[in-house]
């Protein structure tokens, strides 16, 4: 099975078990494709035992699931134990286009660590999935940056709720690519808890980082705010490994210099949306 995610062909392959998790993936569904070409990355199952973990880079812990992401002798790996006690573990080599997933194939576990596997393989290609949530209008996307609770969905909906033709392409996870040089917008297979999976792109206008306020203020951040505004919202497990954040480093430096980025502190009302729309659209 093929799937094309921001142009990018992955290809899955595997026992069917595996291919039936992957279907079973509401997500997934529109990005399917035909078997042809050559895949930038290849993702199967594996029987073999994962190399070693050598060196934690990052983890993470919520309610259900523990993560730890790091390097191995000859490439990166992912692991994700859930509550209970079942992990999956998914490797590559760094050179390598293929990709093994090991152990519980539980779909929660399966999907997120598919996103781990396609960072990995397309980062290098201007490609970053950005914790965002993105609106059309106009032809034209804008991601809503902010820390989990900020109001980025909330935003997003009084676009949509105040603005003639606003729309939503995704709620966690879009991908931004350059294409020739334009900083590009995708839909993607991960939008957080609002089921919205488009295979469709569009030139990203305006990123907007979003604070809550007494008050609706927007103002445009000179390159370092900019970059600062953007960083916090990469993904985190690649920015403590040289080689993978030097590579979302030169992608947010080339969508910096094509794309303004404001700061927005707003209160959650009809005014805010507004306002950014008038700012950024104008």
């Amino acid at each position: 099975m093929d799937y094309i995610i921001a142009e990018h062909r992955i290809r899955i392959c595997g026992s069917n078990e595996w291919l039936n998790t992957i279907k079973s993936l509401e997500g997934f569904i529109p990005f399917q494709a035909a078997e042809e070409g050559t895949p930038i990355a290849t993702l199967t199952d594996s029987q073999e035992a994962p190399p070693t973990l050598e060196e934690v880079l990052y983890s993470s812990d919520t309610e259900q699931v523990s993560n730890r992401f790091g390097r191995t002798a000859t490439g990166y790996l992912f692991e994700s134990t859930h509550i209970n006690g079942d992990k999956l573990n998914v490797w590559t080599n760094a050179n390598e286009p293929t990709t093994y997933f090991q152990g519980d194939m539980n779909p929660q576990l399966v999907r997120f660590a598919i996103w781990i596997a396609y960072g990995i393989k397309t980062i290098p290609h201007q490609t970053i999935a950005i914790h965002t949530s993105c609106i059309v209008q106009q032809g034209k996307a804008v991601i809503f940056l902010g820390e989990s609770g900020t109001g980025k969905s909330t935003h997003t909906r009084l676009w949509r709720e105040h603005i003639e033709g606003a729309f939503l392409l995704n709620d966690d996870s879009p991908i931004v690519r350059i294409i020739d040089g334009v900083p590009t917008v995708f839909g993607s297979p991960w939008s957080g808890k609002t089921p919205c999976y488009k295979q469709e792109h569009y030139p990203l206008a305006a990123c907007v980082r979003l604070s809550q306020a007494p008050y609706n203020k927007i103002t445009r951040l000179k390159l370092v705010q900019a970059y600062a505004a953007l960083h916090p919202s990469c993904p985190p497990d690649f920015a403590y490994d040289d080689q993978l954040y030097d590579h979302i480093s030169a992608t947010l430096g080339d969508i910096l210099a094509e794309v303004p980025v404001y700061h927005l502190a707003c209160l959650p009302d009809r005014e805010a949306a507004l306002l950014s729309h008038k700012t950024v659209m104008q």
